[in-house]
């Protein structure tokens, strides 16, 4: 699809289309209010500049929407366009990482109250286990901050694929 025929749905469509790059309903909205963007570049800046406009609650609505790392099938479930590309090398993963990540999962979402948000693409298994374990070491403060950047990730690689010709 092209910026162009994305410029040319109803507001439905380009509603349900932004919902599947990112899962919270304020960006998708602030998104929605946005002049038709000239090219790739545009959109991406806007997307960035409407993310950071939106709330605490906001972020941990788009995270709350995200298969938790090694979760395979909830991905394919919730993202299908997307399934092949995010998490693919955990099919890779061994049994033993996998019930690490469970574990470090668990363990980051009572710490902080939501799932391990990180732009997973292009990262192992086991790095991303690294990331999760090393995470759990952060404040609240810090670490939303950096989950919010890693969603702001995510939501541009979907975008890109999204109108990729």
């Amino acid at each position: 699809m092209t910026i162009a025929d994305f410029d040319h749905l109803d507001k439905e469509s380009k509603r349900k289309l932004l919902y599947q790059c990112c899962g919270s309903s304020a960006w998708v909205e602030k998104m929605l209010t946005v002049p038709p963007a000239e090219d790739l570049i545009d959109l991406f800046e806007d997307a960035e500049e409407k993310w950071y406009e939106c709330s605490e609650d906001d972020w941990k609505q788009a995270f709350s929407q995200h298969p938790k790392i090694g979760d395979l099938n909830s991905l394919k479930e919730k993202f299908p366009g997307f399934a092949n590309d995010e998490q693919s090398s955990m099919q890779q993963a061994s049994e033993q990482v996998l019930r690490q990540l469970a574990e470090a999962n668990k363990s980051y979402e009572n710490k902080f109250g939501y799932i391990f948000i990180v732009c997973a693409s292009g990262k192992s298994p086991q790095e991303m286990l690294g990331l999760l374990t090393a995470r759990l070491n952060n404040s609240p403060e810090e670490e939303i901050k950096i989950a919010m950047d890693e969603q702001n990730k995510i939501t541009r690689l979907r975008l890109e694929k999204l109108f990729e010709a």
